[in-house]
């Protein structure tokens, strides 16, 4: 399923970020590793949630990309 551009902005922000983090930190192995990507999931859950209060309104949708362009 094809995602809303604020549900990409909101993935590509959780990658960055662990990419980031995961440079800082060095992780070794999968545990590590694991930690560090929560980290960074972590990091655009509060950005998601941060902008759903103050809209008021979910960033997250259930719909497919090619039938929001149709809307």
């Amino acid at each position: 399923m094809l995602q809303t551009l604020l549900e990409l902005i909101l993935n590509m922000l959780a990658e960055a970020s662990t990419t980031e983090i995961s440079k800082k930190k060095n992780p070794k192995g999968i545990k590590e590793n694991m930690i560090v990507a929560k980290e960074g999931g972590s990091v655009a859950g509060k950005a998601r949630k941060d902008l759903e209060e103050r809209t008021g309104r979910s960033v997250i949708t259930g719909q497919n990309a090619k039938l929001l362009k149709n809307k």
